[in-house]
């Protein structure tokens, strides 16, 4: 499972903060799609890549399954001698959540530069890209986490994107050789879990939490809500598959009913029993196991194609289950989750 960034409290001085600014940008037009190029001058193109960006980044953290980091651009809609601020625009953007700490000139407002990355799907049908990055001070310690999704990045395309959130030092734009890609999660579009504030056709959303982690015990919700405008029913356990990270079939794994076989995990307070779901309401089930290690070699499950029940449309969750030599996934039933979480009007 992917552990949630730390937030960490830095004490950041102000010649710190200066040394990740850029002494201010040029004009740059970006295309939206591989192969539009774009131009790039004035101050933002310093130290420019090959490809028009600027200020690149080396080495593996720069580049990883299929993401680039590229360079510095100018921010849209931004021209010479105006700033813009991440929490208006970005702060709305949606697939966008921002880790940020409070630092000096960290996070308030950012310059009209910003820096690009780009997205390649090198599969034969469009996948949807879940990126994590970081952005790290001059000693590469992080100072702030962004996650980012890219849905939809058709078959052999690469799309560009801005690298756009509250994590900028004030008054200037970040050095594109600071930021580090941190982790790619990628699943077949048709196969991604629904964003808020959106509804499948099957009126169902199906998401799985980050998950907690203890005393070697390994937790992960999964989470069904009826955002349709019809009543659902349904008994049982949620239906696994196991994946790799090129999302094959991962053997040698017992999949469990109930979790009382994992230690420590508790029980699922008995046998399974029907759940009638109005719009609006939800329910819960989960994924337990042990990343015990002993003989043997250690198995990681990077993916999981998960349905409701038998027949319902797949959605695929990267929980990162690092399962240890146990060889044993337990799952809950699912059962009506009465926290309220899920409720709220169809549809959102």
């Amino acid at each position: 499972m992917r552990i949630p960034p730390f937030r960490l409290s830095l004490a950041v001085s102000s010649a710190l903060v200066a040394g990740l600014l850029l002494g201010g940008c040029g004009t740059q037009t970006a295309a939206s799609e591989a192969g539009g190029g774009g131009e790039t001058e004035g101050p933002c193109a310093g130290g420019a890549t090959s490809d028009g960006g600027s200020g690149g980044a080396a080495g593996a953290s720069a580049e990883r399954d299929g993401v680039r980091v590229v360079g510095v651009v100018e921010r849209a809609g931004v021209g010479a001698g105006e700033s813009a601020s991440p929490s208006g625009r970005a702060g709305q953007r949606p697939g966008v959540s921002v880790t940020a700490d409070s630092l000096p000139g960290v996070g308030t407002s950012a310059g009209p530069c910003v820096v690009r990355y780009d997205v390649t799907n090198p599969e034969s049908e469009p996948f949807t890209y879940t990126i994590t990055f970081s952005l790290t001070d001059e000693q590469g310690r992080a100072m702030s986490t962004v996650e980012e999704t890219v849905a939809s990045v058709g078959a052999g395309k690469t799309v560009r994107r801005t690298l756009d959130h509250g994590g900028y030092p004030a008054d200037g734009a970040l050095d594109a050789g600071r930021v580090r890609i941190l982790d790619v999660e990628r699943v077949p579009s048709d196969e991604a879990p629904v964003p808020a504030g959106t509804c499948p056709a099957s009126g169902l959303r199906l998401t799985a939490d980050q998950g907690d982690a203890a005393m070697g015990l390994r937790v992960v919700g999964l989470h069904l809500e009826n955002c349709g405008d019809r009543t659902y029913s349904l008994e049982g356990y949620p239906v696994l598959q196991l994946l790799d990270a090129e999302h094959q079939p991962v053997d040698g794994v017992e999949i469990l009913r109930g979790t009382e076989g994992i230690p420590m995990a508790g029980g699922d307070g008995g046998a399974p029993r029907p759940v009638t779901l109005r719009p609006g309401e939800a329910a819960v089930s989960g994924l337990a196991w042990r990343n015990t290690t002993e003989f043997g070699e250690a198995v990681t499950v990077p993916y999981v194609r998960v349905r409701a029940e038998a027949g319902s449309d797949p959605v695929m969750v990267a929980p990162h289950l690092d399962l240890g030599t146990t060889g044993e996934l337990g799952v809950r039933a699912w059962r009506k989750d009465e926290s309220g979480a899920g409720a709220g009007r169809p549809g959102t």
